[in-house]
Formats: structure tokens, C-alpha cells, sequence
């Protein structure tokens, strides 16, 4: 049991993880959804994607983007 507030994983680390446990590599996933490598990297990376790209990941990976207001 945890004291402290759960670490929530970044988008980059929520691909990475379940690219992997599809035992897939960065190359595989990027085949799959129709993107680059480099693309695959640099959203494991945390850097700036297009929306239309994370939608092609995501949906490669079967994975739901949900999003919600903090508000």
C-alpha cells in the first residue's frame, strides 16, 4: 500500500507499455498504424504529435482516448 499520491503514467509511457505487451517493436506499431518510426518514438518521448496521429496509435494499440475536465 502506498502512502503517497499514485504516479500517473504520460501518454508516452501508456503507448510504450502496451505496445510491449503486444511484444511489438516501435517499428511493428508504426506499420501497424500507418506512421513513421521516428512518430512512434517521439510520442514515447512526450513530444508533440497531431491528433489524427494519436487517433491512428491508439487505435493500432485497440486502446480508448478519454478525455476528461478537471474542473
Amino acid at each position: 500500500m502506498s502512502n503517497g499520491p499514485r504516479e500517473q503514467m504520460t501518454f508516452g509511457d501508456t503507448i510504450r507499455v502496451a505496445r510491449k505487451r503486444r511484444g511489438w517493436s516501435q517499428m511493428d506499431l508504426a506499420e501497424q498504424a500507418g506512421v513513421s518510426r521516428p512518430t512512434i518514438a517521439r510520442i514515447e518521448a512526450n513530444r508533440d504529435v497531431t491528433t489524427a496521429t494519436v487517433a491512428k496509435i491508439t487505435q493500432a494499440l485497440g486502446l480508448t482516448l478519454e478525455l476528461r475536465d478537471r474542473g
